[in-house]
């Protein structure tokens, strides 16, 4: 499979898994399932999507991030196969994916800040769960304490 088609199953599967636990899924459960269907059995991909649907919903319920994960790798390989077996399911596929990329919610965006009062702090502090883009640097300078050279 060339990258291009990789691409867009993976792409496809990560709009997928977003589409089906928003309010966009009703929408859009029957153009998917027939585009997985192709010709074949449309109710069983149907009833596919609903169960991976519900199993979403569930690792949503306890942030069971892995199991989404999981969730999303499955579609993933389902998509491949997909447009291996018919390359011209790539065309239907980006055009689902075009007309639904609006109807997604973007992103939400969170800025963290902390402050850190008391002791000595020799140089930069981070606190963390989970960092995926970080900008290190500060707006305004240090506080010039009693003893600090400015």
């Amino acid at each position: 499979m060339d990258a291009e088609l990789a691409a867009l199953a993976a792409s496809g599967a990560s709009s997928l898994v977003g589409l089906m636990v928003s309010d966009a899924w009703s929408a859009t459960r029957e153009r998917v399932a027939r585009l997985f269907a192709r010709g074949g059995d449309e109710e069983q991909a149907a009833g596919e999507l609903t169960a991976a649907r519900a199993e979403l919903a569930e690792a949503d319920r306890r942030g069971d991030a892995e199991h989404w994960a999981d969730i999303e790798e499955e579609w993933q390989l389902r998509l491949r196969r997909l447009l291996r077996a018919d390359p011209e399911a790539a065309a239907e596929l980006r055009r689902l994916l075009d007309e639904t990329a609006p109807a997604q919610a973007p992103a939400p965006t969170l800025q963290v800040t902390n402050t850190i009062s008391g002791g000595s702090q020799q140089g930069l502090v981070i606190q963390a769960g989970r960092i995926g883009r970080l900008s290190a640097g500060s707006g305004t300078p240090p506080p010039r304490g009693p003893g600090r050279a400015g």
